[in-house]
């Protein structure tokens, strides 16, 4: 983060523009929105700007810029032609612990102005820290074409019922329920329709609606490492948990995404490494439930492959706990696309298994002859750690040597690996790959070179091919 987000109350406070040309009424227009004391420095004044200090909207206190118009000034704006002026404004400021933006000069700026999307109350505010204003653009065309325009309204009507609605419920569980029923319900959509009566009295009859606190858990699937591949019923549950419990493997990025007060605590293992065990997790789910919260299980890929969430599943329901299950894109098939191989081809493969490279609790063994059929992809999760004891087995029950085989690490992201080699030479593969890993294993991997196309221009750093043609 290049710049820390933060909304200044500029209300009645001194702010200085040095300059009063084009690019300072640019400023000045922005900052007249919030009522701030405008204070001018410039020789001369553009004829938009005497019109305001006529109105006395703004004040022209000087024509030359001096150390002493800092006082008591709680941000400046250089906007002038003169670089040392500029320069000396900057330093000053700086000595002083005064915000300072000098325009078009980032180095001397410690603060930018963001591109503000306006639905007062409601503010947002973007910015691409100076790299990209033209992807900036874009963005705020695109925000502000979603955001209805009587948003603001949604929100004044909330600020004005807040204190009623305090009284109403006083947990603060309780609150939050409220409003998110509310606002995701008929009355936001009134409002925006500018049927006001109608969104009052929907908000009246919810309040003396029985508040009955019912705590839930929720299955989530993050999907294969990319957050980009979240869906958006995840992002949307992400956003209203009050607690999540998380995998190891779950990003960074992903984990950004939750909403920002929510509890979170990792639940996850790695390389066998237990942190939690699963009955710890059933229990814990379960507690923060019958607490009345909204528990999110956040997995890696989709919570009913290979991610025990059936158990969770079960336990809850045991428990009479109310529960919904949010797929994710699970790692077999999401990783197999940004490799470019097709886990089904009709000149390649008739089917396709989905095996768990970790050995079960009871012993089960896997039936070995079916999944060396030539005819079938085999996928197999978390299968680095057992790769060759894999590749012997199918070799023994009637696998070729031959048989093309791709190992994939942080698939998905982008620093998703792929080695492609052959089942004989599993034991070469494994020397530079991280775990975990996925296992594909098939005649659909000899398309991985023709059809690759994620994150090419990385490619000599991030993808080691030592593949050669099959006998």
């Amino acid at each position: 983060m290049d710049y820390f987000p933060a909304f200044l109350d500029l209300k009645y406070k001194n702010v200085l523009v040095v300059g009063a040309g084009e690019v300072a009424l640019n400023k000045i227009k922005l900052l007249l929105r919030t009522k701030a004391i405008i204070n001018i420095i410039s020789e001369c004044i553009c004829q938009e700007i005497q019109c305001f200090v006529q109105r006395k909207k703004v004040y022209w206190i000087s024509k030359k810029f001096s150390k002493i118009y800092l006082k008591k000034t709680y941000l400046v704006i250089a906007a002038t032609n003169d670089t040392k002026l500029n320069q000396k404004i900057f330093q000053m400021c700086n000595n002083a612990c005064i915000f300072v933006n000098v325009v078009d000069d980032q180095s001397k700026c410690s603060f930018i102005f963001p591109s503000i999307i306006d639905r007062s109350p409601i503010v947002l505010a973007i910015s691409s820290s100076g790299k990209a204003p033209i992807l900036l653009r874009l963005l705020r065309q695109k925000i502000e074409s979603i955001l209805p325009s009587r948003l603001g309204e949604i929100a004044v009507i909330a600020g004005q019922w807040r204190s009623v609605v305090k009284n109403y419920f006083t947990r603060f569980l309780d609150r939050r329920r409220f409003w998110e029923k509310l606002l995701n319900g008929p009355f936001s959509q009134n409002v925006i329709n500018g049927n006001i009566k109608k969104a009052i009295s929907i908000l009246k009859k919810t309040i003396k609606q029985p508040s009955v606190l019912m705590g839930e858990i929720i299955l989530v699937g993050a999907g294969p490492g990319n957050s980009d591949l979240l869906t958006l019923r995840a992002l949307q549950v992400l956003q209203e948990a009050d607690v999540v419990l998380y995998d190891c493997l779950i990003s960074k990025d992903i984990l950004d995404r939750i909403r920002r007060d929510a509890k979170c605590i990792c639940v996850g293992k790695r390389a066998g490494k237990i942190i939690i065990n699963q009955t710890q997790i059933i229990k814990m789910l379960i507690e923060f439930a019958k607490e009345g919260k909204k528990v999110v299980r956040l997995k890696g890929g989709d919570p009913f492959i290979f991610g025990r969430g059936g158990e969770e599943l079960e336990a809850a329901k045991s428990a009479g706990i109310l529960v919904q299950i949010v797929p994710g894109i699970t790692a077999g098939i999401g990783i197999a696309a940004y490799t470019g191989i097709p886990l089904t081809h009709r000149n390649y493969a008739k089917g396709l298994i989905f095996i768990t490279g970790h050995k079960c609790i009871d012993k089960f063994e896997n039936n070995w002859s079916i999944l060396s059929d030539p005819n079938y992809t085999l996928v197999v999760y978390m299968g680095s750690l057992q790769i060759i004891e894999i590749s012997q087995k199918l070799i023994f029950y009637g696998c070729k040597k031959s048989t093309p085989i791709a190992l994939i690490s942080q698939g998905t992201t982008i620093n998703q690996r792929v080695v492609i080699g052959k089942l004989g030479e599993t034991s070469n593969m494994i020397k530079n790959i991280t775990t975990p890993s996925l296992l594909i294993i098939g005649r659909v991997v000899l398309l991985h070179e023709k059809l690759k196309w994620f994150n090419l221009s990385n490619r000599s750093n991030n993808i080691k091919n030592i593949y050669s043609v099959i006998d």
